[in-house]
């Protein structure tokens, strides 16, 4: 064969070992380098075949544009090759904007396998050749030339490419598991698909969602962002897409998806980061997405890392990009918890049967306390939705229950069941409700009594008399017992002459006017009428 027909990869010896072999150490990484290769050659359907039945390999077809065997030579085995700055490298000839920089990506190949057999197609040209790494090993002067194939043999097909990798490592594939690695390295459209099959498996298209398969979202934000203070932070703001998802439960950290994944042109150059200076925050459990960032691979300067899981943020854009990400991130961290909080609210209110805001209403000046303490509960515990209902079902039963200035849960049921309307008023009518409450318990009296005295005052006095009393609220057989039907007769005479009378002949409005009483003093004389309508349960007529 003739020297114009040979195949020479020219190279350093230590190139391929410290940026491939020591680099590349996993399937999904040497695997992104393939599928960004076929990307950059137009390919719209890509192929991922992984065979363990019998020799282990992985093949990767491309329906891409291919390459003549002068391309080979000049493109493919030239290491190092600044694609984008000969003949217009920065844009394919379908007009995609290249992810290829460097011309380093195809040295991760001998990461995970020793021989890769080569087959490519370009205007009815096959061409086939094979690279061995032994035989590179072995090669003097930084010189090799891969084993030719095939050469310029005419074939049908225009185009495509595949690539197959011989693996000689023993573990199993787990394509569910590559597939999912790789919906986090690419941002796949209709326009470029990625699908995979295993042995004689079924070719399984590799969507963007596969990444979130394990979380459950709750809220998206979509970018462009629509906040002008956030959009006024950075002058690219408009060109940023993308979406960012907080999810119901904390992101388990070992799915390596918390925080915010930076995109350019489709394939991923930083992973996911919470840019912020508060990462203790539990906020970013809950925190996921990927942004798309394609000016950055317009800059003059090359600001993305040789393995693309960084950018460099020294760079005055870079720098830029960040500030305008943690304010972006500080704005959906608001909005997060509000939305939270509401949903939590509605949630609670479903599981508990407590309306929440009228229960916050209900507790006077302790209101912004409870509503802190509950807000606290649903927005930023890690209980379930479950356990934060039955927290708040607790403390609304035991420690704040609503009204509780006037003891509403040790309210006499009767009393309750009377003057439920007027706490429940805006605003809440304390005076009616004491003055209903004292009606009923004179009413009350009276009926159990079977006392004929017009005077309600009287009538007290007649029904707890300590000495000839119609009813006795205790055995009366001892000092205590005594003077404990003594002082209820006396209470009951008191409520009437000191609260009922005076609401009797004069308006409400002249009594708080006057400074006679206050709403507390209604809620107190609810609790005193509570307390005599318990004993008159539990009274007897004397004998």
């Amino acid at each position: 064969m003739s020297e114009q027909n040979k195949l020479q990869m020219s190279f350093d010896p230590n190139t391929i070992e410290h940026l491939g072999v020591r680099m590349y150490s996993t399937l999904p990484p040497v695997m992104a380098e393939l599928i960004a290769n076929a990307y950059d050659a137009d390919a719209e359907l890509v192929e991922i075949e992984l065979l363990n039945n019998g020799e282990k390999k992985v093949i990767v077809r491309d329906d891409g544009f291919g390459m003549s065997f002068e391309d080979i030579n000049s493109k493919f085995l030239r290491i190092g090759r600044p694609r984008r700055q000969e003949e217009n490298g920065n844009v394919t000839p379908k007009g995609r904007k290249a992810i290829g920089k460097k011309g380093i990506g195809k040295l991760s190949f001998f990461g995970i396998a020793n021989k890769i057999i080569v087959s490519t197609k370009k205007e009815k040209k096959w061409n086939v050749f094979e690279l061995d790494w032994e035989s590179i090993k072995k090669s003097s002067g930084g010189n090799y030339s891969p084993r030719i194939i095939k050469y310029n043999e005419e074939c049908k097909d225009d185009s495509g490419t595949e690539i197959i990798l011989e693996i000689g490592r023993k573990s199993d594939f787990d394509p569910h598991k590559i597939a999912k690695s790789l919906s986090k390295i690419f941002i796949f459209d209709k326009d470029f698909k990625v699908s995979i099959k295993h042995n004689n498996g079924e070719q399984v298209v590799i969507e963007n969602n596969l990444k979130y398969e394990d979380i459950e979202k709750q809220f998206e934000w979509n970018f462009p962002i629509k906040d002008d203070l956030v959009e006024k932070k950075f002058k690219n703001s408009k060109n940023i897409k993308g979406v960012i998802v907080t999810t119901k439960k904390p992101i388990t950290p070992n799915t390596n998806l918390r925080g915010i994944t930076l995109f350019s042109r489709n394939k991923l150059v930083n992973l996911p980061e919470y840019f912020s200076s508060s990462a203790s925050s539990h906020f970013f459990s809950y925190l996921t997405g990927w942004l798309e960032v394609d000016f950055i691979d317009d800059l003059t300067e090359d600001v993305i890392s040789t393995n693309r899981q960084s950018l460099n943020w020294n760079h005055p854009v870079t720098q830029n990009l960040g500030e305008y990400l943690e304010e972006a991130i500080k704005y959906i961290q608001k909005d997060w918890r509000d939305k939270r909080s509401y949903e939590a609210q509605k949630d609670i209110e479903e599981k508990t049967g407590i309306d929440l805001n009228k229960w916050y209403s209900s507790v006077g000046n302790l209101k912004n306390s409870l509503k802190t303490v509950i807000e606290t509960i649903a927005k930023d515990s890690e209980l379930t939705t479950e356990k934060q209902g039955k927290v708040i079902k607790t403390i609304h039963e035991e420690f704040v229950p609503e009204y509780p200035f006037y003891h509403w849960r040790h309210l006499h049921p009767e009393i309750r069941e009377a003057v439920r309307s007027y706490y429940e008023n805006e605003p809440p009518q304390y005076f009616e409700a004491a003055i209903e409450a004292v009606k009923l318990y004179i009413e009350a009296v009276r009926k159990k009594s079977s006392s004929t005295q017009l005077s309600e005052f009287s009538m007290m006095a007649e029904a707890f008399s300590q000495k000839t009393g119609l009813l006795l609220v205790t055995d009366n057989s001892d000092i205590t017992e005594k003077n404990i039907q003594e002082g209820h007769g006396l209470f009951s005479q008191g409520a009437v002459m000191g609260f009922r009378n005076p609401t009797a002949h004069s308006s409400i409005s002249s009594l708080v006017k006057k400074g006679l009483f206050t709403e507390k003093d209604c809620l107190d004389i609810l609790s005193l009428i509570s307390h005599l309508f318990y004993r008159l349960d539990n009274a007897k007529k004397r004998i």
